[in-house]
């Protein structure tokens, strides 16, 4: 997805919490509580506007620039200092 997309996503989702938290308000009244979801909902579509408007500024991620790996067989002077891996040391038994 893109990121418009998501953000178009994340809008409808707020859309339906404000609209559940207008139906709650209607059953519950304006208590304390409820006035804090309505002040936490608030924020977050103040946030998601604030999103909006830096997303055209957002730079894409970057992708990691490729290395080429030839298909050609390693020198092998390149391992005389290693053991085999998983066969122990050259002097040792392998349990």
């Amino acid at each position: 997805m893109s990121v418009h997309d998501d953000l178009t996503s994340v809008q409808r989702c707020l859309d339906d919490l404000f609209r559940t938290v207008r139906r709650l308000e209607q059953q519950f009244g304006g208590g304390l509580e409820m006035r804090r979801v309505r002040t936490d909902a608030d924020h977050l579509r103040e946030s998601l506007a604030l999103l909006r408007e830096a997303a055209p500024t957002l730079s894409p991620p970057l992708r990691p620039e490729l290395v080429p790996v030839p298909d050609t067989p390693y020198d092998s002077s390149l391992w005389t200092d290693s053991d085999d891996e998983g066969l122990g040391g050259r002097d040792r038994r392998a349990p």
